[in-house]
């Protein structure tokens, strides 16, 4: 079932992935992520439920005539009330969805199997009267009796839908399962099969993939595989499966992945947990000394794929299970060449720090093999120092913070507001640099060394420039906020010196990165 086939990325981060606990977008958000995912090149946008708001119809309709090559669908209910408003949004394609498992005909519908199936068709043909594309999801497909199924299939088809979609609505599906219901649906008609998987047993891609396999033509995703309960579908864990591993084409751009993956997190606030395959920040990570030894040597020794292919770049990490190989990869990297007695004492220090339980940031290994080095502080090589501080905030106003840095000897100086003390000193390191490369703010950490009042604030930042070039900065202070400029600045350091080669200073504007940072 592979050969000469192309897969159909349909995408539903907009519908499905914005049902995400907690997420709203707003029409330009919406907007900005669809021009993205166009980009990308998925097949079909499903740009929103117009039904839903007034605000909903607004970033379909911007959507609709933005120009895009990707097909612009709308998700309605069956029934001509929801078509109409989807219609007036200027879409080229609906999404048309009616229930037709036992449990929710009964519990939720309130219907018959003989009305689920009128209905059906009826929305169908008056939606195809519009000259519409057509989309007609069963939903909660793998709960209905199979025989049903292969009605509604049929019933379907001869109403003139283009696509029909096989919703595991709830999850629960298994790869054969999967298989069995498309299997069933070819074998009434010759429409265009769709998959739609939620991963509530972790087994999205997997299904998607197994109905593929078995013959359907198109797969509904989500970037990152947001959606409601435990998500669905991951968009860039699909087509790399697909291309990688069953030589089955879409027409993404594998290199925009993250790209896209960063924007999506960035606007919808969801995290990305770090071992996530593809986009994961662990995914082209290495620690373990055999395993940074057998990558600089061959990366195919423990990478199953270049990560330039999704715009990704590998990255070394010291700690307790780093090697020297590794350790004085990332030193070189740094701009650093340790003698081999120097090398020594630097992978001994890395690995006492380890063994107490402490992570190793970038700062920390430049900072630990400077000293070893010339036996003295690093901080004569900072291209960025942190010279001056101040922070203001109360009940009744905005938190306002001023930031004084050195930049390579030229002092600069910004202040800004924000939704708390650290969240407006980022503002304020961001406004300094704004006119330079750009560094973000990718991930903050915090952590009280001690349970009292007195603690000790251990803040852990890391920084990513547009290359994705990742650097890591630590700052221990009492005071929080003066503990995250001071991780930034050092992770900024870090970073600079990796990239460094006279160009100087490159750019440094810290994104607002989601989650703890928010109001502190």
């Amino acid at each position: 079932m592979t050969s000469g086939r192309l897969i159909r990325v349909f995408d539903t981060t907009l519908r499905d992935g914005e049902q995400t606990p907690g997420v709203s977008l707003t029409p330009q958000e919406k907007l900005e992520i669809a021009q993205s995912l166009d980009r990308l090149g998925v097949d079909v946008i499903e740009a929103g439920f117009p039904i839903t708001s007034k605000g909903e119809q607004e970033a379909i309709r911007a959507i609709a005539r933005s120009g895009l090559r990707a097909e612009v669908c709308g998700l309605a209910r069956a029934e001509k009330a929801d078509i109409d408003i989807a219609i007036g949004c200027g879409i080229n394609g609906i999404h048309v969805f009616l229930s037709s498992s036992d449990i929710h005909l009964q519990h939720q519908m309130h219907i018959t199997r003989e009305r689920m199936i009128e209905q059906s068709t009826e929305a169908v043909r008056y939606a195809k009267s519009f000259g519409m594309k057509v989309e007609f999801s069963a939903m909660d497909a793998t709960r209905t009796d199979i025989g049903f199924f292969k009605q509604v299939v049929k019933a379907v088809s001869d109403a003139g839908a283009d696509r029909f979609d096989i919703p595991d609505t709830v999850g629960i599906a298994t790869p054969q399962l999967i298989a069995d219901y498309v299997k069933a649906a070819r074998s009434v008609s010759d429409i265009m099969i769709s998959m739609h998987c939620h991963n509530d047993y972790g087994l999205a891609v997997a299904n998607s993939l197994a109905g593929v396999l078995a013959g359907a033509d198109q797969v509904h995703v989500t970037i990152n595989g947001i959606g409601e309960r435990s998500g669905n579908t991951s968009l860039e864990e699909f087509v790399m499966a697909c291309n990688n591993l069953y030589a089955l084409p879409t027409n993404t751009n594998y290199q925009l992945l993250y790209e896209t993956s960063r924007l999506v997190n960035r606007l919808t606030g969801v995290p990305i947990q770090p071992n996530k395959a593809i986009i994961g920040d662990n995914a082209f990570g290495h620690e373990s000394g055999i395993h940074t030894d057998g990558v600089l040597n061959n990366p195919s020794t423990f990478e199953p794929f270049d990560p330039s292919m999704v715009g990704r770049t590998r990255w070394l990490q010291a700690g307790k299970h780093a090697g020297r190989h590794g350790i004085s990869a990332q030193l070189r990297g740094m701009g650093l060449k340790p003698k081999e007695e120097s090398l020594r004492l630097i992978v001994g220090r890395v690995k006492e720090m380890g063994d107490r339980g402490s992570s190793v940031t970038d700062s920390d290994l430049y900072q630990i093999a400077v000293q070893i080095m010339g036996g003295g502080s690093a901080e004569k090589n900072e291209l960025v120092e942190l010279e001056g501080l101040e922070v203001v905030t109360g009940i009744k106003r905005l938190p306002t913070a001023t930031v004084k840095l050195l930049v390579r000897g030229h002092l600069h100086e910004a202040t800004e507001v924000g939704s708390g003390a650290v969240d407006a000193a980022v503002n304020a390191i961001q406004k300094i640099f704004s006119n330079i490369e750009t560094v973000r703010l990718k991930n903050y950490r915090l952590e009280a060394l001690t349970g009292d009042s007195g603690a000790v604030a251990d803040v852990t930042v890391e920084v990513e420039d547009d290359a994705g070039h990742t650097a890591s900065g630590r700052g221990m202070k009492r005071d929080i906020v003066v503990a995250s400029v001071e991780a930034i600045v050092a992770g900024t350091n870090a970073l600079l010196a990796k990239k460094q080669d006279t160009e100087g200073i490159k750019v440094l504007q810290t994104e607002k990165p989601t989650g703890p940072i928010e109001g502190l």
